[in-house]
């Protein structure tokens, strides 16, 4: 019965989202605790480099996301031959994306004089962004795959191919980080050895899928001919994806500069800042599964033209997200000294990464809302004024806050607010805005809607 409520059909396509998304993110737990075990300076290596690389990374996946209220916009209006195209036109856009990617990998030594790092440090993270370069492409084209299987509301394969690839990191990230089976030891850039051996054949299960299941079939996937990019698909593409992107781009570039300006207080610091922000990336899988959920049936009930189930999802979707985020908050801050410890046995990174637990589980419910809300709309394909809210709040108040109270440079702050702690304050107090924001430009959409 409760399955065919609206937030039991929101928790039916969320939960293989969240298993997924899990596995996904535990690949990043694996590459810390991992590369803990190997020495310091890769830590902070690992987390300058991943840093940078999650924030291209989600910027351009970000993009590709304008797919999934496309696709399910057409699913939930029958178009079901309109949604190959779609995905062939992602297809060409994955591209496109992942050769301006790689660029920047390549040279993004240049960021990295920003964090004022030691040359060890620096070396080791350029490498590590290089060798992520080579998995930028299969990733991205996974992203398409994703978003497929999503705005249908099939994500079950999806799930099965990332829990896949969990599985296969911890024996390839042994093998390239300690250098077994004649493999010299990398350290920290080992992990994104390892990454790019796994993307890969992800992206290979995933087209084999493709190929032999029946059901795809009805969505001419395959056996229409050469398509070559349109540009008239491409544009409208981008008119949505891009906004989306920078909202992504935002959003991860307020932690990815947290963890270049932290850097300049030590590596013990960033460090401890690296355990907070991976297990706050952890917790962001929830209402990000969540939302995900919410927005592809809403966009499936605008496609339908039903905008009453639509606004009714909608709330549904932000309530439960915003329930789930105060109870995972409650029991991070319960479980706060063990979790730490499960991830480092150096007590001077458990003593830098202690305080900045308070942040992690208070902020959730603001997180939670935000990310929510955010998917829904675009749901109904918005994304310009979302992506001026979060600029505002997330690098005005957020990151230019968090340099002004955690770096101190008048002088004026108090030591308790000092240091990274400074930084994660103000990115709570901005992410709070955001949340507030867009619950209103929600619901001043939302009015103009007729319900049918």
């Amino acid at each position: 019965m409760f399955k065919h409520t609206r937030s039991g059909k929101i928790i039916s396509l969320a939960w293989p989202l969240f298993v997924g998304q899990i596995a996904l993110i535990a690949n990043g737990v694996i590459d810390t605790v991992m590369t803990s075990r190997f020495s310091a300076t890769d830590l902070a290596a690992l987390a300058l480099g991943f840093s940078i690389y999650i924030s291209i990374f989600v910027g351009l996946s970000g993009v590709l996301q304008a797919l999934l209220p496309t696709i399910g916009q057409l699913y939930g209006a029958q178009r079901y031959g309109d949604i190959g195209h779609e995905v062939k036109q992602g297809v060409w856009l994955a591209l496109f994306l992942s050769i301006a990617g790689a660029v920047i990998l390549y040279f993004a030594p240049a960021m990295l004089t920003l964090a004022q790092a030691s040359p060890e440090l620096t070396e080791k993270a350029t490498l590590y962004l290089r060798l992520e370069a080579l998995a930028l492409p299969a990733t991205l084209a996974f992203r398409v795959y994703a978003a497929l299987n999503t705005a249908i509301s099939k994500p079950k394969m999806v799930m099965m191919i990332q829990v896949t690839g969990l599985v296969l990191k911890i024996p390839l990230n042994a093998v390239f980080i300690f250098g077994y089976a004649g493999m010299p030891a990398l350290g920290g850039p080992g992990c994104a050895l390892a990454t790019a051996v796994i993307a890969w054949l992800m992206l290979l299960i995933c087209w084999l899928s493709l190929r032999v299941t029946p059901y795809y079939k009805e969505f001419k996937l395959f056996h229409t001919g050469w398509v070559t990019p349109q540009w008239a698909a491409q544009k409208a593409l981008l008119i949505l994806g891009i906004p989306m992107g920078l909202s992504y781009f935002i959003e991860v570039t307020g932690f990815t500069l947290m963890a270049i300006f932290i850097a300049r207080l030590g590596e013990t610091a960033i460090a401890g800042h690296q355990i907070a922000a991976n297990m706050g990336a952890v917790l962001y899988m929830l209402p990000l599964a969540l939302g995900s959920a919410a927005g592809t049936l809403v966009a499936q009930a605008i496609g339908a033209g039903n905008m009453l189930t639509a606004r009714q999802m909608s709330t549904s979707g932000i309530r439960l997200a915003a329930v789930c985020s105060v109870i995972t908050g409650l029991l991070v801050w319960l479980l706060r000294e063990q979790i730490i410890r499960a991830y480092t046995p150096d007590i001077t990174i458990i003593t830098a990464a202690l305080p900045l637990f308070i942040f992690i589980a208070f902020y959730q419910l603001f997180d939670a809302v935000q990310v929510t809300t955010a998917f829904v709309l675009r749901a109904y394909k918005i994304a310009v004024v979302p992506t001026i809210i979060y600029a505002v709040a997330l690098w005005g108040v957020g990151l230019g806050g968090g340099y002004l109270v955690g770096l101190d440079p008048f002088g004026v702050m108090p030591n308790y607010v000092k240091g990274a702690s400074g930084f994660w304050l103000a990115n709570s107090i901005s992410l709070a805005i955001v949340a507030a924001m867009l619950i209103w430009y929600l619901k001043l959409i939302q009015r103009h809607q007729q319900p049918s």
